[in-house]
Formats: C-alpha cells, structure tokens, sequence
C-alpha cells in the first residue's frame, strides 16, 4: 500500500493536522527508501539499524518512532501485516520538556514595538495580541475567519489538533487589536489574517514576524509564535489560574501536557528565594 493512502488515513480518519500528516509521511518515506524494505516485511531490526545509522537527538528518535507506529499500526488494520515491528523497539527517555518563556515585560516590549501606521502593522500586532491573549499555536492563529470572532460575546472558536473545536475566551486589548486591524485593511474576505495580496496569511509569515519584532524590541532570545503561547499559559498559571481552566484553553487532551507550566513557575520563584537567601 502507498504512503498515499496512508497520508489520507492520517488527513481524514485520523483527523491529523496538515503539519503532522507530512511529517509523518516524510519520516516514513525516508525510512522505506533508505531501507530498501517493504512496509509489509519491515522488522524491529531494521528500524532499529536504521536509527544507529542517524546522529538524531532522543527527541527526533522518538519523533520517528512515533511516525513509524502509525505507519505499521495502520497496516495492522488493513491487514497487510500481523505485527507491528515498534513494538520490539525500546523509545528513547526523554527528559520533561520545560519550554522557554517570555517576561511580561519582554512580551509588552515586542506588541509596543510594532509599528501601526499601516494596516500591515496593525495585523501584526493583532496577530500578536492574539496569540499572547489567547495562548494559540500558530496554526490556529493563522488559520482564524473573522466569523469565528464573537466580540461582542468576547470568546474566539479555533479548530486545534484532529480538527477539535475550543472556545477561548478574548480579551479586549486582543478584540480592540482585531477591530482596529479589520477598518483598515483593504480586503474584504472571511479570512482573518491576510498576506499583502489578500490570501491567508502563512505560518513562515507568522514565523518571521515574530523574529522581526523580536529584534526590534531588542529581546536578546531566540523566540518563536509559540513562545508566546508558553508565555501566555505560564503567566496564567503565576497569576493563579486553574489548571484544569488552562488546559482547556490551551486544548491540551492530558493535564500531565499542561502541568509543565507548573514547574516553570516553580523554577521562578526557587531563584528569586535563592537568590534573596542569607545563606546563597
């Protein structure tokens, strides 16, 4: 079977997202071609000299792994094997991921640094003030119709991971943001965030935006659309929220995903008492 049909597997009956499907599909046909092996015959051997022959990091060895569990599982249901050879491979250990945060004060410095003179400025801040305000990945963001804002209601509708659909609430400096974005740009779509020709804005766009905005703010951090949305969730958190509250917020399917904000905001304040400590 093609790695075709896998991917609309992976596209409609799992409800993957567009970035996971090709990542998957590239991992797996990397592996078949540089195997020589057939989906059907391949064994825990075979992935397991295959990864011994890559210098990959335990977090891209366990990236590939997962592509490849898919791959074989979904064989397993079509019945054109019987095993899954993953299951004979031992998953690397990974540490817990701790991801890097912003200051509240290094994220006001990047929104108070855009420029809003244009309508392309002030997209950019709305897209900034949104994806601080309510803790979206960059898909989401850029993925956003004007018709899933309900500002009058003050709540936003994202499409997340396997096409899940959350309400987040919006606040109003991201609302009056979005509103003053939307009297000035030229274009008259559904879409939210548009390019310059009036076509959906990318995630690479996104990307350099924040680089852009980061330098200019003079933030000595290498920063992506993401790290806005740690920022978000781990302020949140410092500020008391609920957990339970962000990790819907945040479309977490695990609390265990959403409480590494906790340990971030223990690390803060283990180095303010030791840093405050008589005895440091």
């Amino acid at each position: 079977m093609t790695t075709d049909e896998y991917r609309y597997y992976l596209k409609v009956e799992r409800g993957m997202s567009p970035n996971t499907v090709a990542s998957y599909c590239t991992d797996v046909r990397a592996f078949l071609d540089e195997t020589g092996v057939s989906g059907k015959d391949a064994s825990a051997g075979d992935i397991i000299g295959y990864i011994s022959s890559k210098e990959m990091s335990k977090r891209t060895q366990a990236r590939l792994l997962s592509a490849l569990r898919s791959y074989f599982n979904w064989l397993v249901l079509e019945k054109e094997r019987e095993d899954n050879p993953c299951d004979g491979v031992d998953f690397p250990k990974l540490g817990r991921y701790i991801p890097d945060v912003l200051s509240r004060e290094e994220v006001f410095a990047i929104l108070d640094s855009v420029d809003t003179s244009t309508w392309n400025g002030l997209r950019d801040k709305a897209l900034l003030e949104t994806l601080y305000g309510c803790g979206l990945r960059v898909s989401e963001a850029v993925g956003l119709n004007i018709s899933d804002i309900f500002s009058e209601e003050g709540f936003v509708r994202v499409i997340g991971k396997g096409n899940k659909q959350r309400i987040v609430p919006l606040g109003e400096v991201a609302r009056d943001a979005i509103k003053a974005y939307l009297d000035a740009r030229p274009f008259d779509v559904d879409t939210l965030f548009v390019n310059g020709r009036g076509g959906r804005l990318s995630r690479v766009s996104a990307f350099n935006l924040v680089k852009k905005q980061t330098i200019i703010a003079g933030i000595h951090k290498e920063i992506s659309p993401h790290t806005f949305r740690h920022s978000f969730a781990t302020h949140l958190v410092e500020n008391g929220a609920d957990l339970r509250v962000v990790q819907e917020m945040l479309g977490h399917e695990s609390i265990l995903t959403t409480e590494i904000y906790t340990h971030i905001d223990t690390k803060t304040w283990q180095k303010s008492v030791l840093d405050h400590h008589p005895r440091r």
